[in-house]
């Protein structure tokens, strides 16, 4: 089957044609996807694919509540952790976020509310004709962006926002050859 050029490979491929694109509403698996967007800043997503079930071992399966509490020991803990980025920063970012995360379901009552508002409950479905036309960001990207580090999250710069928001199925951004693309 004609994929996007780039789910090469059986983990990347399973990825695309499972999740990539396909609208996602549950608060946990949003946390775990806003999570993985952060680590994977400046590393290829295979190598946070290839984590992910290490991740959510490490990170009490994404539930925000958990995380939020984590403590010295917990980070401590997470940066002796082998099969997870072991990156201070990230680590941090996670524990700030699942907090802001906590914020925002109360504010909204989900977090899957306050995210998909943006885009009226409707995914963007772009049908771009090649990969090298899909951008790294958009202006609702920015906006997102802007909005989340407004309210104190990190590692969710207009770039982050983007992939997240095509993780999630708030974008479908399958190319036209793709058997995914919704003609």
């Amino acid at each position: 089957m004609p994929r996007c050029k780039w789910a090469t490979g059986d983990l990347m491929a399973c990825y695309h044609d499972d999740k990539w694109g396909v609208p996602l509403h549950a608060d946990c698996e949003l946390f775990e996807m806003l999570t993985l967007e952060g680590a994977q800043a400046g590393l290829s997503w295979l190598t946070i694919l290839k984590r992910q079930d290490m991740y959510r071992q490490a990170f009490d399966n994404f539930d925000p509540r958990k995380v939020s509490k984590y403590t010295q020991k917990d980070i401590s803990r997470l940066l002796k952790d082998e099969g997870i980025i072991r990156n201070k920063l990230k680590i941090h970012s996670a524990i700030r976020n699942a907090k802001k995360f906590l914020e925002i379901q109360k504010e909204f009552g989900s977090f899957d509310k306050y995210i998909w508002s943006f885009v009226n409950y409707t995914p963007i479905v772009n049908r771009p004709k090649r990969q090298s036309d899909v951008p790294v960001s958009t202006g609702l990207s920015d906006k997102i962006s802007a909005d989340l580090i407004r309210r104190g999250f990190n590692f969710v710069g207009t770039t982050i926002c983007y992939a997240f928001m095509q993780a999630i199925g708030i974008v479908n951004d399958h190319t036209r050859d793709c058997f995914k693309c919704e003609k």
